[in-house]
């Protein structure tokens, strides 16, 4: 017997706190074959508030880091064995400056043979323009067959053009020489490096990654759902997040035609001029664009829910005071609110606090601050 009362007491003391030790507790009453009745679970209290559209621009913040406008891989455009390597990554480099070098005794011998080959191609003219002029001379005075001068005329002609050749030749050879050294093509950093000293790279092989001086990019990776929609005067606010005092204003520049399966997102390039000099080379920032308004109704965050994976709302009915679900679609998530932009109607009273005890069809009283016409138990 003193089991039982002190069951009871028990259950006196939490029926009030959740429907199921009410339930645990009307048990205990039953199983010591009490005559009280069975207690009645009170409604339960919560804070609502009545939706209201208003005219919002979303805040949309993200964080991304500062890139070059323009970066280059650059190569040798020959083939060969690496014999120097001038600069590293993270150096500072100026245009036309030398970056690394190939070894060069093949081409330095074609230099030399080519040369040797103009020295010869220059007395082949020499020699041919004089008997050209002898021939030219003996037939004014009578004394040559004018077949003897045009032949000596067109051997003049074949070796200027054989001098020529020789030119050519050596020039190439002069430049296949200066493609030895690798040298920068603009001011700028480097950024990477993929060869070393010694190791036998092919033509064009990217050797250094060069981010070019000027115009720097924040890049962001941008959720697909905001492709759609575009910043009300097309700027968007960079900001240095070490320190957000520093600021720049960007446009977009370039959105990559792909999406990232893995991410679900879009790489956006925004291009910033005259960029602060504290936003260098992969320093984190954050980007700030405000879309254009339009109606939304803002909730506290402690309205959200979730039902079968979508997002949704209790609604109150202020005749029965019974709440129901309803889904709703979230235009924005912010820190302490919730934009919502279908699934509401003005005039909707909303559960903001409490929702977690609720099921459908529970009977709830709101709290002193309860919207007008809805009526708490006294």
């Amino acid at each position: 017997m003193k089991s039982c009362v002190g069951r009871k007491v028990i259950a006196h003391q939490d029926f009030r706190v959740v429907g199921m030790t009410v339930g645990l507790a009307t048990l205990a009453i039953q199983g010591c074959g009490s005559g009280d009745p069975t207690p009645v679970i009170p409604p339960t209290a919560v804070t609502v508030q009545i939706a209201v559209a208003q005219l919002r621009a979303p805040l949309v913040t993200l964080t991304g880091a500062i890139a070059a406008r323009v970066q280059s891989d650059l190569g040798f455009r020959l083939s060969g064995r690496i014999s120097k390597r001038l600069v590293d990554v993270g150096d500072h480099i100026e245009a036309g400056q030398s970056m690394a070098e190939l070894e060069n005794v093949q081409q330095k011998a074609d230099i030399t043979s080519a040369e040797a080959g103009v020295e010869s191609a220059v007395a082949t003219v020499n020699k041919v323009e004089t008997d050209f002029r002898r021939q030219k001379d003996l037939l004014t005075k009578g004394f040559t067959k004018r077949s003897t001068h045009d032949d000596a005329q067109e051997a003049l002609t074949s070796a200027r053009a054989a001098l020529e050749g020789a030119k050519a030749a050596l020039g190439i050879a002069r430049d296949r020489f200066e493609q030895t050294t690798l040298r920068a093509t603009a001011a700028g950093i480097i950024t990477a490096r993929t060869a070393e000293t010694g190791q036998v790279v092919a033509a064009a092989q990217s050797i250094f990654t060069v981010a070019r001086d000027g115009d720097r990019d924040a890049v962001f990776d941008v959720y697909e759902g905001l492709m759609s929609r575009k910043p009300t005067d097309g700027t968007v606010e960079i900001k240095l997040l070490s320190d957000p005092s520093i600021s720049a204003v960007g446009r977009t520049r370039e959105i990559s035609p792909v999406v990232d399966a893995a991410t679900n997102t879009v790489r956006v390039k925004v291009g910033i001029a005259n960029s602060p000099p504290q936003m260098t080379l992969g320093a984190p920032v954050s980007g700030i664009g405000r879309f254009q308004p339009r109606k939304l109704f803002a909730l506290p965050s402690t309205a959200f829910f979730v039902d079968q994976s979508r997002p949704a709302v209790w609604i109150l009915d202020p005749q029965t005071k019974a709440v129901s679900l309803r889904p709703i679609v979230v235009a924005s998530y912010q820190t302490n609110e919730i934009l919502v932009s279908d699934g509401l109607e003005a005039g909707d009273f909303i559960v903001t606090s409490g929702g977690q005890f609720l099921w459908p069809g529970k009977i709830v009283v709101p709290l002193e601050s309860a919207p007008p016409g809805v009526e708490g138990e006294k």
